[in-house]
């Protein structure tokens, strides 16, 4: 299980009007639990207005970077986002879980790859992680962006990525997409099917990818799935990462058997077992925290994976699942914020995942 470590804030960076790079300073101690695989994401945790608030940022340097850094964008009405942004000062403390996520880059050297990235808005925060690593670690991969914003003004890292295009400049090309300004060598408009079509049929039509990333929206994500998937794409080549869901649906009863719509759930966290009575109306997390067991926890809208666990009795249907393969469910995993008990018993561990 995760557990928290208080980490000082060494460095405050304005990346844009209403974002920050943040990054933290780590002892010796704990350098080994902080190392990371690019693409990952870390859990921080703080208290805002008596309320324990958490939520997950991916990193945004590479694994030899010998740093811990994550970008922060202010969202409207974001608690955490809105405090990073306007309160959060060097030298304070906050709360940090180690890094976790699937949405990882394996370097190997022993290989040369063609990588292509799809991101926008704070999307690029995991990509540049990963765009970083296959620079620095496959010395003859080459790698290719295609990057959405609304405008320059907007564009988090931006001189970053030109540093970095410049000087990688026979191996990392870019290709800037914006919706609201009309610019010199970018794309006017969103990341549609024709932006990846004109990207990987025409500007890069001689170009074998290997390996795709996709991080942004729910909605650019599926765009530039169905268009690889219409190239014949496989799936195995294509990862990808959400950092914003569409709004869940309600699942639907399907517990005829199950009197008064209550299950009988048996939970086992840090290797405590309990047992007790929860509504099915309930994800199995909100249940768990009812009960005050210390269940992990974070983004609570199934786009991390900080909650998962493995219905090893009973059965459970998720509301929404960004994450788990089919193969991962019918072995059982969840993600606990999504799921809802669906027979008149269930035992789940948080511990055998």
């Amino acid at each position: 299980m995760a557990s928290f470590h208080k980490l000082s804030v060494k460095n405050i960076n304005r990346e844009t009007s209403k974002a920050i790079s943040i990054s933290f300073n780590v002892p010796e101690n704990l350098k080994d639990t902080f190392a990371f695989q690019a693409g990952q994401y870390i859990t921080l945790k703080t208290e805002i207005d008596g309320h324990e608030v958490r939520r997950d940022y991916s990193l945004c340097v590479s694994p030899k970077s010998g740093e811990l850094k994550v970008a922060i964008k202010e969202v409207q009405d974001g608690t955490f986002s809105a405090y990073a942004n306007t309160t959060l000062k060097v030298g304070d403390t906050l709360e940090v879980a180690p890094p976790k996520g699937r949405f990882i880059f394996e370097p190997n050297d022993s290989k040369t790859k063609n990588i292509a990235a799809f991101a926008a808005g704070s999307g690029i925060t995991p990509v540049l992680s990963i765009i970083k690593c296959a620079l620095e670690e496959e010395v003859n991969s080459k790698i290719i962006l295609v990057y959405g914003n609304k405008t320059t003004d907007d564009t988090m890292f931006l001189n970053e990525l030109l540093e970095l295009q410049h000087a990688y400049k026979e191996r990392f090309t870019i290709q800037f997409v914006f919706s609201q300004r009309d610019e010199e060598d970018a794309i006017f408009g969103r990341i549609e099917k024709s932006t990846v079509n004109y990207v990987i049929k025409n500007e890069h039509k001689d170009v074998l990818i290997d390996a795709y990333y996709l991080c942004g929206p729910e909605a650019m994500i599926h765009t530039v799935k169905d268009v690889l998937t219409d190239h014949n794409t496989e799936a195995s080549r294509i990862h990808y990462e959400l950092f914003k869901a569409a709004k869940p649906t309600e699942v639907e009863s399907t517990t005829e058997s199950v009197e008064k719509g209550t299950t009988k759930i048996t939970v086992t966290v840090d290797d405590e077992t309990t047992t007790f009575d929860m509504s099915q109306k309930q994800t199995i997390l909100e249940a768990s925290l009812d009960e005050d067991l210390d269940a992990p926890y974070s983004c609570q809208g199934g786009i991390c994976s900080s909650c998962l666990a493995r219905i090893t009795e009973g059965e459970a249907s998720m509301r929404q699942n960004n994450i788990l393969t089919e193969s991962e469910v019918a072995e059982g995993l969840i993600l606990t914020c999504q799921a809802h008990p669906t027979t008149p018993t269930i035992t789940v561990d948080f511990d055998d995942v």
